[in-house]
């Protein structure tokens, strides 16, 4: 076993509040996640394909490279490889040969992956709205920003993924 900075030091408990606060994070997360993943389901989406679908929407040509894709939605390689297969098989994506690279492959939107995000949409927003924005006081939700923010800066937490996809 490798030695780690957190391996190597005496722990510093959580007090009450910070565990309180701790465990609501986890039971909120879980919460939400439940909530939006449900509310995508009359349009045949789980939460993790929207975010697919979202991503190769804002990418340029509606294309990124898989390892790139599994980066932007923070899947492991082989469980975007499976979830884009399901896609694939559905229609809302395309798997092209990368011409720069024959190793590489691209996930492409197709027409019908983008008009089933643009009528699933609306009812994402609304969801997430109802369930975090207009459920917290505005000057809390701005504090949840900053927090996030800080933990995206916080060096070397990023767990290492496969290179292949």
């Amino acid at each position: 076993m490798t030695a780690s900075p957190l391996t190597d030091c005496p722990p510093r408990w959580l007090d009450e509040q910070q565990q309180q606060i701790w465990r609501n994070y986890l039971r909120g997360v879980h919460r939400l996640d439940e909530y939006l993943d449900r509310a995508l389901r009359p349009f045949d989406l789980s939460l993790a394909e929207y975010e697919i679908l979202v991503s190769l929407s804002e990418a340029e040509d509606h294309r990124m490279r898989m390892s790139d894709l599994a980066d932007a939605v923070h899947q492991s390689r082989s469980r975007l490889t499976h979830t884009v297969s399901r896609m694939e098989s559905a229609g809302l994506i395309e798997r092209l040969a990368c011409p720069s690279d024959r190793r590489g492959v691209w996930a492409q939107l197709s027409s019908r992956g983008y008009d089933l995000l643009v009528e699933a949409a609306p009812c994402h927003v609304a969801s997430v709205r109802r369930a975090l924005v207009d459920a917290a006081d505005p000057d809390d939700y701005e504090a949840l920003g900053r927090v996030f923010a800080a933990v995206l800066a916080v060096p070397d937490i990023t767990p290492t993924r496969g290179k292949q996809v």
